[in-house]
């Protein structure tokens, strides 16, 4: 059994983490922000909470530079999965709402280690997909985007969009992380490696403790509004830029894996994606295995804007080391869409 500190524990990739780790036999240290969501998981693992396993503690802004001075200091710490991160655009200063909460998040909880965590061997940290994409090539089919690839976007850039701000703080937070594990501070405590995981877009079932459909994921959204008839009643949104995905429950054992089981790991970007998907596609398979739901769906002639676009129109994506090292066959588009509806149904949509 492994001590494992996970930061924003209420977090849709950090809940499927958590429940990973416990199923696992392991003894979780998870931070959220608020004492409401930290009983909720308390409820959820009731179990857990008092045999011990699960500790929950309340770190209210992880933009402060002393947010987890003290929770690093609970004895026998070895591992650190640190997930807490914006990911949203509901924003009004780039820079205040997502791009400080991130870089700062990330240096304050490196340096808290540093000083105080002399156990700690091992800090997986949470990118995205937006640290490696580069936004003028994502129609060039000669790109090809692997674990080797960075987005050139800088703090100069946020103000371009709200897409852009937080593609800049997920870079920029990484760029950071590396940045301080390449030169530690000369007195520091721990001597620990460091790994980042790049999802694209997550999908997938939401974790038992979710409170209310509010409070869903961003990149979830979309099978709420579906659900919800927004598509049948507006059209079928674009896919985006990202145009790939991956399933939450690989993005978690990506973190569990490369934390925990893969010494290899040590050093590495991983690249978490399954491929390409569309919105159009995520239609066809709600039409094909929820029968019932016919009627909120869009019809065909209103596909066209979620289709991908031609191959010869957007990016390549190559993460064949990341797939090696981690030895996870990819959840499928479908079994993802199909558990994902089941759940959002669960919890009332």
């Amino acid at each position: 059994m492994t001590k494992v500190l996970l930061t924003g524990g209420s977090g849709f990739i950090a809940a499927h983490i958590l429940e990973q780790l416990l199923a696992k036999g392991h003894s979780v240290v998870t931070t959220v922000r608020t004492e409401d969501k930290a009983a909720k998981i308390r409820e959820a693992y009731a179990d857990k909470a008092a045999a011990g396993e699960l500790q929950t503690v309340v770190v209210p802004d992880i933009a402060r530079p002393d947010a987890f001075d003290d929770v690093v200091k609970i004895p026998g710490i070895e591992v650190v999965l640190h997930t807490a991160s914006p990911f949203h655009f509901k924003i009004t200063d780039p820079k205040k709402d997502l791009v400080d909460p991130a870089v700062i998040g990330t240096t304050g909880i490196l340096k808290a280690i540093a000083r105080s965590a002399p156990a700690v061997r091992r800090v997986v940290v949470t990118s995205s997909f937006a640290a490696i994409l580069d936004e003028p090539k994502i129609s060039d089919p000669t790109t090809v985007f692997s674990e080797a690839s960075w987005n050139p976007v800088t703090i100069d850039d946020i103000h371009r969009s709200s897409a852009t701000a937080y593609r800049a703080s997920k870079t920029l937070a990484e760029r950071a992380a590396w940045a301080f594990v390449a030169a530690p501070p000369a007195d520091s405590v721990a001597k620990f490696d460091l790994v980042t995981v790049n999802p694209p877009m997550v999908f997938g079932p939401v974790a038992h403790h979710l409170a209310s459909l509010d409070g869903l994921n961003t990149s979830n959204e979309r099978f709420l509004d579906l659900l919800r008839g927004k598509w049948k009643a507006g059209g079928v949104p674009s896919t985006g830029a990202a145009m790939i995905w991956v399933d939450v429950r690989d993005v978690a054992a990506a973190h569990v894996r490369a934390g925990l089981e893969l010494p290899a790991a040590g050093g590495k970007r991983l690249f978490t994606t399954a491929g390409s998907y569309s919105n159009a596609a995520i239609v066809d398979i709600v039409r094909r295995n929820f029968p019932a739901d016919a009627a909120i769906l869009p019809s065909d002639d209103q596909l066209g804007p979620g289709k991908l676009p031609p191959a010869d129109q957007r990016f390549k994506v190559d993460n064949a080391a990341t797939t090696e090292l981690l030895g996870i066959d990819w959840i499928p588009f479908e079994k993802t869409v199909v558990d994902t509806i089941k759940s959002l149904k669960e919890h009332g949509a």
